[in-house]
């Protein structure tokens, strides 16, 4: 029986991995695809890590990575299926068949892209449609193209597009966008970049690749149409936590309930990063989480 299991390679799983190595616990840390470090890895660039402005958001994950390597991580491949809670002993079994135990868990899934649910979306995607800028970016040098969303993730694709794409609009239901100050300004200097205010996606058409989307102007019947080879949406987030769902307690969007301490509503279960209830989702809290997850899971240990 381990002291502690992470579940989840991110920025937060390999925190606590640091942490937990360095509080001299016995863990491993169980990640879905072999490489981890989340969803940094797809990021083109990082401007606000404390140190190490402007790096590659793959390079940092191995950063990560290899500074958990270095202390003597055990890391283990699966995709979890399920855990159960035991009072002391807490089971955390993979697809695979593997079972592991331990007297811990720090759950560190993270969250994945939400869908916008619109016609089109599931047909074209991989086909025109994607939800990460940097992965598929380079497919669409010298088009034209669509990004959806107003937050930080939107606009950073939209100003990573435009330094090879011909014409990016990013499109926003609102007359304001929600992305940092210093997003926006970088948006607003891109000459090939146009915002398309107070408007919605409606569908995306084509015939085997994306051709084109259909928006609406809120308050209008009408729909514009817009000839774009891709789209990209950045639309938010959705937590990893269905499998989690009715053993430790969610909020209505399907965050585990945590506080800064990281504690779920299960004993000696505690979350950590993207997958808790927090008000700010961002690599340098994913990585406070992962510290404050093995503090209080010491001190559970130490009861």
């Amino acid at each position: 029986m381990y002291d502690l299991i992470i579940v989840g390679a991110g920025p937060a799983g390999l925190s606590a991995a640091v942490y937990g190595r360095r509080a001299g616990l016995d863990l491993i840390v169980i990640e879905q695809t072999p490489m981890g470090g989340g969803q940094v890895v797809d990021t083109y660039e990082v401007d606000n890590y404390l140190g190490m402005p402007g790096i590659n958001g793959f390079e940092l994950g191995q950063k990560f990575r290899s500074h958990a390597d270095g202390l003597g991580a055990v890391f283990k491949s699966g995709r979890v299926t399920a855990v159960r809670d035991e009072g002391e002993r807490k089971i955390v079994e993979t697809a695979d068949g593997a079972s592991y135990e331990a007297r811990t868990l720090i759950l560190a899934g993270g969250a994945e892209h939400a869908k916008l649910g619109v016609p089109g979306e599931e047909e074209y995607r991989g086909q025109g449609v994607s939800y990460c800028a940097t992965c598929d970016g380079a497919f669409f040098k010298k088009r034209d193209v669509a990004v959806v969303g107003g937050g930080d993730v939107a606009v950073e694709d939209a100003v990573y597009l435009s330094r090879f794409c011909n014409k990016v609009y990013l499109i926003h239901r609102r007359d304001s966008l929600r992305a940092a100050k210093s997003l926006q300004e970088k948006l607003f200097s891109c000459e090939n970049a146009e915002i398309i205010w107070n408007s919605t996606l409606q569908r995306i058409k084509g015939t085997d690749l994306v051709e084109g989307i259909s928006i609406r102007q809120n308050g209008e019947d009408t729909e514009r149409e817009l000839a774009v080879e891709g789209v990209f949406l950045a639309v938010g987030m959705r937590p990893n936590t269905e499998i989690y769902r009715g053993t430790v307690a969610c909020d209505e969007r399907g965050y585990l309930l945590a506080g800064e301490d990281c504690a779920t509503s299960v004993p000696g279960i505690f979350a950590a990063g993207d997958i808790r209830t927090k008000a700010l989702r961002q690599i340098v809290t994913a990585v406070s989480d992962g510290a404050c997850a093995v503090a209080s899971a010491a001190q559970y240990l130490r009861l």
